[in-house]
């Protein structure tokens, strides 16, 4: 009997557990999405006035700053890291797609 009150607790906490990583991963993805309307933004200012769609300077600092924010919340910077450039990755094709819709538009 003891045992069974123990599995029905253990799932009662991960059915908690798993609630709270639900809510997360909803927060994280619209955190990401937020992020990138305003990448999208910095894109077409970019393409506007003829700016490169990366910026490996800024990219350095931000693998930086992020790398300590993770340090700090005790999370792995590589990881961090890892995490950052995916999301540049994909922001800079964002660029670059833009940057070709934005010449096409200028030369049609």
């Amino acid at each position: 009997m003891n045992e069974e009150k123990d599995m029905a607790d253990a799932r009662a906490i991960l059915a908690g557990y798993r609630a709270s990583i639900d809510n997360i991963d909803a927060a994280l993805i619209h955190m990401l999405a937020e992020r990138f309307r305003c990448t999208k933004a910095v894109g077409v200012l970019k393409a506007e006035h003829g700016l490169p769609p990366a910026d490996p300077a800024r990219e350095q600092q931000q693998i930086a700053r992020l790398r300590q924010l993770a340090n700090d919340a005790h999370l792995d910077p590589d990881f961090a890291e890892k995490f950052l450039n995916f999301v540049v990755r994909e922001v800079i094709r964002h660029h670059e797609q833009i940057a070709a819709a934005n010449g096409a538009a200028k030369a049609g």
